[in-house]
Protein backbone atom coordinates (compact mmCIF):
# COMPACT_ATOMS: atom_id res chain seq x y z
CA UNK A 1 0.00 0.00 0.00
CA UNK A 2 1.08 3.51 -0.73
CA UNK A 3 0.12 6.86 -0.14
CA UNK A 4 -1.76 7.83 -3.56
CA UNK A 5 -3.26 4.12 -3.28
CA UNK A 6 -5.18 5.02 0.10
CA UNK A 7 -5.82 8.52 -0.63
CA UNK A 8 -7.69 6.98 -3.79
CA UNK A 9 -10.05 4.49 -2.44
CA UNK A 10 -10.80 7.84 0.87
CA UNK A 11 -11.63 10.27 -1.83
CA UNK A 12 -14.03 7.41 -3.30
CA UNK A 13 -15.83 6.94 -0.10
CA UNK A 14 -15.36 9.13 2.44
CA UNK A 15 -16.68 12.90 3.90
CA UNK A 16 -14.02 14.33 6.18
CA UNK A 17 -15.05 16.59 9.31
CA UNK A 18 -14.60 20.57 8.85
CA UNK A 19 -13.49 20.21 5.27
CA UNK A 20 -14.72 21.29 2.38
CA UNK A 21 -13.87 18.10 0.57
CA UNK A 22 -12.83 20.37 -2.98
CA UNK A 23 -10.13 21.31 -1.25
CA UNK A 24 -8.26 18.02 -1.79
CA UNK A 25 -8.03 18.72 -5.18
CA UNK A 26 -4.83 20.77 -4.23
CA UNK A 27 -4.23 20.03 -1.05
CA UNK A 28 -3.49 16.26 -0.83
CA UNK A 29 -4.95 14.24 2.24
CA UNK A 30 -2.38 12.59 4.35
CA UNK A 31 -2.84 8.84 5.13
CA UNK A 32 -1.18 7.96 7.88
CA UNK A 33 -0.12 4.06 8.58
CA UNK A 34 0.85 4.49 12.17
CA UNK A 35 2.22 6.49 15.26
CA UNK A 36 4.83 6.22 17.96
CA UNK A 37 4.94 9.60 20.49
CA UNK A 38 4.92 12.40 18.84
CA UNK A 39 5.25 10.97 15.19
CA UNK A 40 2.89 10.00 12.95
CA UNK A 41 4.03 7.96 10.09
CA UNK A 42 2.70 8.10 6.29
CA UNK A 43 2.84 4.34 3.96
CA UNK A 44 6.48 6.01 2.31
CA UNK A 45 8.06 6.04 5.80
CA UNK A 46 7.04 10.13 5.69
CA UNK A 47 6.95 11.29 9.69
CA UNK A 48 4.70 14.36 10.48
CA UNK A 49 5.03 15.64 14.07
CA UNK A 50 2.13 15.86 15.83
CA UNK A 51 2.04 19.36 16.92
CA UNK A 52 -2.36 19.46 17.87
CA UNK A 53 -2.79 16.87 19.65
CA UNK A 54 -4.47 15.16 16.98
CA UNK A 55 -7.52 17.60 17.38
CA UNK A 56 -6.07 17.90 21.22
CA UNK A 57 -6.67 14.65 22.18
CA UNK A 58 -3.16 12.99 22.46
CA UNK A 59 -1.83 13.69 25.57
CA UNK A 60 0.32 10.87 26.11
CA UNK A 61 1.56 10.49 22.28
CA UNK A 62 0.60 7.85 20.41
CA UNK A 63 0.96 4.18 20.98
CA UNK A 64 1.40 4.76 24.41
CA UNK A 65 2.71 1.31 26.17
CA UNK A 66 0.55 1.91 29.20
CA UNK A 67 -2.85 2.83 27.78
CA UNK A 68 -1.96 0.41 25.44
CA UNK A 69 -1.67 -2.29 27.60
CA UNK A 70 -4.84 -1.34 29.93
CA UNK A 71 -7.33 -1.09 27.02
CA UNK A 72 -5.91 -4.97 25.67
CA UNK A 73 -6.43 -6.09 29.13
CA UNK A 74 -9.60 -4.98 29.21
CA UNK A 75 -10.11 -6.16 25.78
CA UNK A 76 -9.63 -10.03 27.30
CA UNK A 77 -12.50 -9.16 30.01
CA UNK A 78 -15.22 -7.13 28.85
CA UNK A 79 -15.65 -4.89 26.07
CA UNK A 80 -19.08 -3.19 26.79
CA UNK A 81 -22.54 -3.59 28.60
CA UNK A 82 -25.91 -1.52 28.52
CA UNK A 83 -25.37 0.75 31.24
CA UNK A 84 -29.34 1.13 32.12
CA UNK A 85 -29.94 -1.61 34.77
CA UNK A 86 -26.19 -2.59 34.58
CA UNK A 87 -23.03 -1.53 35.57
CA UNK A 88 -19.17 -2.91 35.43
CA UNK A 89 -15.81 -1.93 37.09
CA UNK A 90 -14.48 0.24 34.81
CA UNK A 91 -17.65 2.61 34.82
CA UNK A 92 -17.58 2.49 38.61
CA UNK A 93 -13.65 2.82 38.93
CA UNK A 94 -13.46 5.77 36.63
CA UNK A 95 -16.34 7.39 38.16
CA UNK A 96 -14.52 7.26 41.19
CA UNK A 97 -11.24 8.58 40.18
CA UNK A 98 -13.54 11.39 38.79
CA UNK A 99 -15.30 12.58 41.63
CA UNK A 100 -11.61 12.63 43.86
CA UNK A 101 -9.19 14.66 41.19
CA UNK A 102 -12.23 17.40 39.88
CA UNK A 103 -13.10 20.54 41.94
CA UNK A 104 -14.94 19.44 45.37
CA UNK A 105 -18.54 19.20 45.09
CA UNK A 106 -18.91 17.54 41.98
CA UNK A 107 -20.28 13.95 43.13
CA UNK A 108 -21.72 12.23 40.54
CA UNK A 109 -20.67 11.58 36.79
CA UNK A 110 -22.78 10.84 34.21
CA UNK A 111 -21.00 9.31 31.06
CA UNK A 112 -21.90 10.30 26.92
CA UNK A 113 -19.31 9.26 24.17
CA UNK A 114 -18.26 12.50 22.66
CA UNK A 115 -17.56 16.57 23.76
CA UNK A 116 -20.63 17.66 22.02
CA UNK A 117 -22.59 15.22 23.94
CA UNK A 118 -21.75 16.31 27.18
CA UNK A 119 -22.58 19.99 26.75
CA UNK A 120 -25.84 18.48 26.06
CA UNK A 121 -26.51 16.86 28.84
CA UNK A 122 -25.38 19.17 31.05
CA UNK A 123 -27.67 22.12 29.90
CA UNK A 124 -30.66 19.67 29.33
CA UNK A 125 -29.61 18.46 33.15
CA UNK A 126 -29.48 22.16 34.41
CA UNK A 127 -32.75 23.36 32.42
CA UNK A 128 -35.03 19.68 34.17
CA UNK A 129 -33.13 20.25 37.64
CA UNK A 130 -35.22 24.51 37.48
CA UNK A 131 -38.00 22.18 36.11
CA UNK A 132 -38.12 19.46 38.70
CA UNK A 133 -38.18 22.26 41.56
CA UNK A 134 -41.21 23.88 39.74
CA UNK A 135 -38.95 27.14 38.24
CA UNK A 136 -40.58 26.34 34.85
CA UNK A 137 -39.44 30.18 33.93
CA UNK A 138 -35.85 28.84 34.01
CA UNK A 139 -35.13 28.18 29.94
CA UNK A 140 -32.42 30.18 28.82
CA UNK A 141 -28.54 29.96 28.51
CA UNK A 142 -25.96 32.18 28.61
CA UNK A 143 -22.86 32.09 26.34
CA UNK A 144 -19.67 34.12 25.35
CA UNK A 145 -19.48 36.11 22.61
CA UNK A 146 -16.57 33.95 20.43
CA UNK A 147 -17.34 30.54 22.59
CA UNK A 148 -17.24 27.07 20.97
CA UNK A 149 -18.88 23.60 22.65
CA UNK A 150 -19.72 21.72 20.47
CA UNK A 151 -21.50 20.80 16.45
CA UNK A 152 -24.73 19.30 17.85
CA UNK A 153 -27.53 21.62 17.68
CA UNK A 154 -27.77 22.24 21.35
CA UNK A 155 -24.18 22.79 21.69
CA UNK A 156 -24.00 25.01 18.64
CA UNK A 157 -26.52 27.18 19.69
CA UNK A 158 -24.54 28.21 23.03
CA UNK A 159 -21.60 28.71 20.57
CA UNK A 160 -21.04 31.85 19.14
CA UNK A 161 -18.53 31.20 16.37
CA UNK A 162 -19.97 32.09 13.02
CA UNK A 163 -18.47 29.72 10.97
CA UNK A 164 -19.83 26.89 12.58
CA UNK A 165 -23.28 28.37 13.52
CA UNK A 166 -24.49 30.54 11.43
CA UNK A 167 -25.90 28.19 8.58
CA UNK A 168 -28.23 26.71 10.75
CA UNK A 169 -29.48 29.36 12.95
CA UNK A 170 -33.08 28.62 11.76
CA UNK A 171 -32.95 25.28 13.58
CA UNK A 172 -31.00 26.73 17.26
CA UNK A 173 -32.39 28.17 20.81
CA UNK A 174 -31.88 31.23 21.26
CA UNK A 175 -29.46 32.11 23.58
CA UNK A 176 -28.47 35.49 25.95
CA UNK A 177 -24.48 36.30 24.16
CA UNK A 178 -22.77 38.21 26.51
CA UNK A 179 -19.35 40.34 25.14
CA UNK A 180 -16.26 38.09 26.35
CA UNK A 181 -13.17 38.88 28.09
CA UNK A 182 -11.42 38.10 25.24
CA UNK A 183 -7.97 39.56 25.96
CA UNK A 184 -6.69 40.26 22.61
CA UNK A 185 -8.76 43.10 22.66
CA UNK A 186 -7.36 44.93 25.66
CA UNK A 187 -6.16 48.33 25.80
CA UNK A 188 -2.31 48.41 24.93
CA UNK A 189 -0.91 48.54 28.28
CA UNK A 190 -3.65 47.27 30.33
CA UNK A 191 -2.94 43.60 31.67
CA UNK A 192 -5.34 40.23 31.40
CA UNK A 193 -6.45 40.45 34.55
CA UNK A 194 -7.84 44.47 34.81
CA UNK A 195 -9.24 43.66 31.32
CA UNK A 196 -11.01 40.49 32.32
CA UNK A 197 -12.30 42.37 35.49
CA UNK A 198 -13.23 45.60 33.49
CA UNK A 199 -15.37 42.80 31.10
CA UNK A 200 -16.95 41.62 33.88
CA UNK A 201 -19.78 43.84 33.96
CA UNK A 202 -21.96 42.71 30.65
CA UNK A 203 -22.04 39.31 32.74
CA UNK A 204 -23.03 41.28 36.08
CA UNK A 205 -25.94 43.29 33.83
CA UNK A 206 -27.01 40.35 32.25
CA UNK A 207 -27.40 38.48 35.39
CA UNK A 208 -29.25 41.23 36.73
CA UNK A 209 -31.32 41.84 34.19
CA UNK A 210 -32.59 38.07 33.02
CA UNK A 211 -31.54 35.86 36.33
CA UNK A 212 -35.24 34.56 37.06
CA UNK A 213 -34.91 33.33 33.60
CA UNK A 214 -32.03 32.12 33.00
CA UNK A 215 -30.87 28.27 33.56
CA UNK A 216 -27.04 28.38 33.19
CA UNK A 217 -24.07 30.04 32.15
CA UNK A 218 -21.68 27.99 29.93
CA UNK A 219 -18.04 29.06 29.33
CA UNK A 220 -14.82 27.47 28.42
CA UNK A 221 -12.46 28.15 31.55
CA UNK A 222 -9.14 30.35 30.53
CA UNK A 223 -9.34 29.44 26.98
CA UNK A 224 -11.54 29.62 23.80
CA UNK A 225 -10.10 27.23 21.62
CA UNK A 226 -12.23 27.11 18.76
CA UNK A 227 -12.40 30.60 18.84
CA UNK A 228 -9.10 31.37 17.52
CA UNK A 229 -7.40 30.41 20.88
CA UNK A 230 -8.75 33.66 22.40
CA UNK A 231 -7.18 33.58 26.22
CA UNK A 232 -8.41 35.74 29.24
CA UNK A 233 -7.64 35.89 33.09
CA UNK A 234 -8.78 33.38 36.11
CA UNK A 235 -10.27 36.24 37.81
CA UNK A 236 -13.20 36.31 35.57
CA UNK A 237 -13.82 32.67 36.36
CA UNK A 238 -13.84 33.63 40.01
CA UNK A 239 -16.29 36.48 39.67
CA UNK A 240 -18.68 34.65 37.59
CA UNK A 241 -18.64 31.65 40.17
CA UNK A 242 -20.00 34.53 42.67
CA UNK A 243 -22.53 36.20 40.67
CA UNK A 244 -24.03 32.62 39.71
CA UNK A 245 -24.46 31.82 43.19
CA UNK A 246 -25.64 35.12 44.15
CA UNK A 247 -28.24 34.95 41.45
CA UNK A 248 -29.26 31.70 41.32
CA UNK A 249 -27.98 30.11 38.15
CA UNK A 250 -25.91 27.50 37.16
CA UNK A 251 -22.07 27.53 36.25
CA UNK A 252 -21.44 25.20 33.51
CA UNK A 253 -17.87 25.04 33.01
CA UNK A 254 -16.87 23.23 29.56
CA UNK A 255 -13.55 21.81 30.01
CA UNK A 256 -13.30 19.65 27.40
CA UNK A 257 -10.01 21.58 25.73
CA UNK A 258 -8.66 22.25 28.25
CA UNK A 259 -9.03 19.95 30.96
CA UNK A 260 -6.65 17.19 32.02
CA UNK A 261 -3.22 19.77 32.14
CA UNK A 262 -3.93 21.53 29.41
CA UNK A 263 -3.65 24.94 30.99
CA UNK A 264 -0.90 24.10 33.54
CA UNK A 265 -3.34 23.12 36.31
CA UNK A 266 -5.45 19.08 35.81
CA UNK A 267 -8.47 21.52 35.50
CA UNK A 268 -8.44 25.02 34.19
CA UNK A 269 -11.29 25.71 36.99
CA UNK A 270 -8.39 25.07 39.43
CA UNK A 271 -6.54 28.48 38.66
CA UNK A 272 -9.63 30.71 39.72
CA UNK A 273 -10.29 28.21 43.08
CA UNK A 274 -13.61 27.67 41.95
CA UNK A 275 -15.78 24.48 41.51
CA UNK A 276 -18.44 24.61 38.98
CA UNK A 277 -22.11 23.22 38.98
CA UNK A 278 -21.39 21.33 35.96
CA UNK A 279 -18.33 20.27 34.83
CA UNK A 280 -17.85 18.28 30.90
CA UNK A 281 -14.96 16.11 29.77
CA UNK A 282 -13.60 14.88 26.90
CA UNK A 283 -10.98 14.70 24.49
CA UNK A 284 -8.03 13.67 26.65
CA UNK A 285 -10.29 12.09 29.41
CA UNK A 286 -9.01 9.11 27.35
CA UNK A 287 -5.45 10.44 25.85
CA UNK A 288 -6.82 10.49 22.32
CA UNK A 289 -7.93 6.26 22.44
CA UNK A 290 -11.11 5.79 22.55
CA UNK A 291 -14.51 8.21 22.34
CA UNK A 292 -15.65 8.80 25.90
CA UNK A 293 -17.09 11.64 27.90
CA UNK A 294 -17.98 12.54 31.56
CA UNK A 295 -20.62 15.12 32.76
CA UNK A 296 -19.87 15.83 36.75
CA UNK A 297 -22.14 17.33 38.90
CA UNK A 298 -23.56 17.95 42.50
CA UNK A 299 -25.47 15.72 45.26
CA UNK A 300 -27.74 18.42 45.23
CA UNK A 301 -28.44 18.17 41.20
CA UNK A 302 -28.57 14.64 41.52
CA UNK A 303 -31.48 14.58 44.22
CA UNK A 304 -33.71 16.82 42.90
CA UNK A 305 -34.12 13.87 39.78
CA UNK A 306 -34.29 11.06 42.61
CA UNK A 307 -37.84 10.03 43.20
CA UNK A 308 -40.91 7.65 42.71
CA UNK A 309 -40.89 6.56 39.10
CA UNK A 310 -44.39 8.04 38.99
CA UNK A 311 -43.92 11.65 39.50
CA UNK A 312 -41.32 11.72 36.16
CA UNK A 313 -38.85 13.56 37.21
CA UNK A 314 -35.50 10.84 35.77
CA UNK A 315 -33.13 11.76 34.03
CA UNK A 316 -34.12 10.49 30.43
CA UNK A 317 -31.06 10.38 28.74
CA UNK A 318 -29.09 8.10 26.97
CA UNK A 319 -26.01 6.94 24.62
CA UNK A 320 -25.78 3.29 23.25
CA UNK A 321 -21.93 3.48 24.48
CA UNK A 322 -22.44 4.99 27.78
CA UNK A 323 -20.12 4.16 30.09
CA UNK A 324 -18.08 1.64 27.73
CA UNK A 325 -15.72 -0.31 29.32
CA UNK A 326 -13.05 0.01 26.65
CA UNK A 327 -13.61 4.10 27.25
CA UNK A 328 -13.30 3.43 30.79
CA UNK A 329 -10.24 1.61 31.26
CA UNK A 330 -8.56 3.95 28.67
CA UNK A 331 -9.54 7.17 30.56
CA UNK A 332 -7.95 4.96 34.02
CA UNK A 333 -4.95 4.75 32.35
CA UNK A 334 -4.82 7.91 31.27
CA UNK A 335 -5.08 9.08 35.12
CA UNK A 336 -2.99 7.23 36.68
CA UNK A 337 -0.11 8.26 34.18
CA UNK A 338 -1.06 11.69 36.09
CA UNK A 339 -1.12 10.09 39.33
CA UNK A 340 2.29 8.45 38.91
CA UNK A 341 3.99 10.79 37.22
CA UNK A 342 4.88 14.50 37.81
CA UNK A 343 3.27 15.37 34.58
CA UNK A 344 1.55 18.98 35.62
CA UNK A 345 5.80 19.42 36.98
CA UNK A 346 7.37 18.34 33.03
CA UNK A 347 4.51 20.60 31.78
CA UNK A 348 5.51 23.49 33.36
CA UNK A 349 9.16 22.76 32.49
CA UNK A 350 7.68 22.11 28.26
CA UNK A 351 5.82 25.46 28.63
CA UNK A 352 8.67 27.80 29.19
CA UNK A 353 10.29 26.03 26.34
CA UNK A 354 7.84 27.11 24.17
CA UNK A 355 7.75 30.85 26.08
CA UNK A 356 11.38 30.66 25.52
CA UNK A 357 10.65 29.18 21.81
CA UNK A 358 8.27 31.82 20.43
CA UNK A 359 9.83 35.30 21.80
CA UNK A 360 11.35 35.82 18.36
CA UNK A 361 7.73 35.87 17.31
CA UNK A 362 6.65 38.82 19.51
CA UNK A 363 8.79 41.58 16.62
CA UNK A 364 7.71 39.92 13.30
CA UNK A 365 5.83 42.75 11.41
CA UNK A 366 2.90 40.40 10.34
CA UNK A 367 2.19 39.05 14.20
CA UNK A 368 -0.09 41.00 16.11
CA UNK A 369 0.30 38.80 19.18
CA UNK A 370 1.89 36.02 20.73
CA UNK A 371 -0.39 34.27 24.04
CA UNK A 372 -0.01 31.31 25.88
CA UNK A 373 -1.59 29.53 28.69
CA UNK A 374 0.41 26.34 29.90
CA UNK A 375 0.40 23.91 27.03
CA UNK A 376 -1.01 26.11 24.31
CA UNK A 377 0.85 28.91 22.89
CA UNK A 378 -0.90 30.81 20.01
CA UNK A 379 0.23 33.47 17.10
CA UNK A 380 -2.24 35.70 15.55
CA UNK A 381 -0.91 36.62 11.90
CA UNK A 382 -2.40 39.95 10.82
CA UNK A 383 -1.74 42.10 7.85
CA UNK A 384 -0.47 45.56 9.62
CA UNK A 385 0.73 44.76 13.56
CA UNK A 386 0.27 48.24 14.47
CA UNK A 387 -3.49 48.72 13.00
CA UNK A 388 -4.24 44.57 14.02
CA UNK A 389 -5.62 44.73 10.46
CA UNK A 390 -5.95 41.52 9.81
CA UNK A 391 -5.67 39.64 6.16
CA UNK A 392 -8.82 39.07 4.30
CA UNK A 393 -10.34 35.33 4.94
CA UNK A 394 -10.11 34.65 1.38
CA UNK A 395 -6.68 34.82 0.92
CA UNK A 396 -6.17 31.66 4.18
CA UNK A 397 -2.63 32.47 4.96
CA UNK A 398 -2.56 29.66 7.78
CA UNK A 399 -3.34 26.78 5.14
CA UNK A 400 -0.42 28.44 3.49
CA UNK A 401 1.21 27.46 7.00
CA UNK A 402 -0.07 24.35 7.20
CA UNK A 403 0.85 23.21 4.03
CA UNK A 404 4.17 24.85 4.31
CA UNK A 405 4.61 22.95 7.58
CA UNK A 406 3.39 19.34 6.24
CA UNK A 407 6.32 19.71 3.33
CA UNK A 408 8.74 19.56 6.13
CA UNK A 409 7.30 16.83 8.60
CA UNK A 410 5.38 18.97 10.78
CA UNK A 411 1.23 18.85 11.48
CA UNK A 412 -0.11 22.34 12.02
CA UNK A 413 -3.96 22.82 11.90
CA UNK A 414 -4.33 26.79 12.08
CA UNK A 415 -7.29 28.44 13.19
CA UNK A 416 -8.07 30.66 10.14
CA UNK A 417 -4.97 32.80 10.56
CA UNK A 418 -4.17 31.69 14.19
CA UNK A 419 -1.23 29.18 14.50
CA UNK A 420 -1.06 27.46 17.55
CA UNK A 421 0.71 24.63 19.45
CA UNK A 422 -1.08 21.78 21.78
CA UNK A 423 1.22 19.09 21.46
CA UNK A 424 1.49 15.95 23.22
CA UNK A 425 2.82 16.26 26.70
CA UNK A 426 5.41 13.29 26.09
CA UNK A 427 7.21 16.47 23.14
CA UNK A 428 10.96 16.77 23.97
CA UNK A 429 12.32 20.41 24.04
CA UNK A 430 14.40 19.05 20.98
CA UNK A 431 10.89 18.32 19.06
CA UNK A 432 9.42 21.79 20.68
CA UNK A 433 12.50 23.63 18.66
CA UNK A 434 11.73 21.91 15.72
CA UNK A 435 7.78 22.16 15.72
CA UNK A 436 8.30 26.39 15.99
CA UNK A 437 10.93 26.93 13.44
CA UNK A 438 9.30 25.18 11.13
CA UNK A 439 6.08 27.20 11.92
CA UNK A 440 8.14 30.32 11.79
CA UNK A 441 9.88 29.86 8.00
CA UNK A 442 6.02 28.23 7.43
CA UNK A 443 4.75 32.65 8.64
CA UNK A 444 7.61 33.53 6.21
CA UNK A 445 6.12 32.19 3.44
CA UNK A 446 3.06 32.62 4.05
CA UNK A 447 2.72 36.22 4.50
CA UNK A 448 5.09 37.14 1.63
CA UNK A 449 2.65 38.37 -1.45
Amino acid sequence: MNNQTMVQRDLKVLWHPCSQMKDHESVPLIPIKSGQGVWLEDFEGKRYLDAISSWWVNIFGHANPVINQAVKQQLDTLEHVILGGFTHEAAVTLAEKLVEITPAGLDKCFYADNGSSAVEIALKMSFHYWRNLGKTQKTQFITLENSYHGETLGALAVGNVALYKETYAPLLMDVITVPGPDCYHRESGETWQDYSIRRFADMEQTLAKHADSVCAVIVEPLVQCAGSMRMYHPVYLTMLREACDRYGVHLIADEIAVGFGRTGTLFACEQAAISPDFICLSKGLTGGYLPLSAVLTSDTVYRAFYDDYQNLTAFLHSHSYTGNALGCRAALATIGLFQQQDVLGNNRRLAAAMTKAVERFQDHPNVAEVRQTGMIVAIELVKNKHTREAYPWQQRRGLRVYQYALGRGVLLRPLGNVIYFMPPYVITEQEITLMIEVAWQGIQYAVRD
